[in-house]
């Protein structure tokens, strides 16, 4: 195994795209086992066949949740986590409600975290919040940052992935600043060259999520020190 592919593991290939295919999978779930990536996170309708193509693999495998906006109900998101779990998915990545965050009502934000949150603890998963489903105020970002920790997520996360890689890192430091060190902090966007992950982990991810090639798999993790440790 080669130094490249012993880095990727801070990696995470992301296939959410809207019109996500059964036949991307197929790539998809190829793509991540050859590079040995941390994780891959699919769409909600092919977690199932995402979980029987890995096999035995140890590769987390995470999905989406209240995607795109976040502003379903607090039941409708713990119940689409609690069917990805039933599935196979070990990591939940969930939309926060933006809606109630510029409304000022913390506590229906904290209560929709904390559903989803408890719901993928039940079933020993990994759970991240995703911060912005659109661009919100830095000040509303740490404060939504601040009720992702109380609520008990293991990451939070810069957007939904279609964020450029320049807004992505810069949002990346602001994650980072908002919260202790226990948690954990995923940029994804769409990164195009490996030195822009190298950029978002040295501004505090510790996991970096795109739709990934080889190429950039290559050159990211080609520097023994680009990457910080992943969870």
């Amino acid at each position: 195994m080669t130094a490249s592919v012993r880095r990727a593991p801070r990696l995470e290939h992301r296939l959410t795209q809207p019109n996500a295919s059964s036949a991307d999978l197929v790539a998809a779930v190829a793509f991540a086992t050859e590079h040995d990536v941390a994780a891959l996170t699919v769409n909600p309708w092919l977690v199932k066949a995402a979980k029987r193509a890995l096999g035995q693999s140890r590769l987390t495998l995470g999905t989406v949740v209240g995607y795109p906006n976040g502003t379903q109900l607090l039941s409708v998101k713990a119940f689409e986590a609690s069917k990805a779990l039933e599935q196979g998915a070990t990591q939940i990545d969930f939309v926060l409600n933006g809606g109630a965050l510029t409304s000022g009502d913390d506590e229906a934000v904290f209560n929709d975290m904390l559903a989803v949150i408890d719901m993928a603890h039940s079933a020993l998963a990994a759970v991240g919040v995703i911060m912005e489903a659109e661009p919100m105020r830095e000040d509303l970002v740490r404060r939504a940052c601040h009720l992702a920790e109380r609520a008990g997520a293991d990451y939070v996360i810069t957007s939904s992935g279609a964020a450029s890689a320049r807004t992505t890192i810069a949002r990346t430091r602001v994650l980072r600043d908002s919260v202790g060190p226990r948690i954990g902090v995923k940029a994804a966007g769409r990164f195009r060259s490996g030195d822009q992950l190298r950029q978002a982990a040295a501004a505090g991810a510790t996991r970096v999520s795109a739709l990934l090639t080889a190429t950039l798999v290559r050159t990211a993790t080609a520097d023994p020190v680009s990457l910080a440790p992943g969870r």
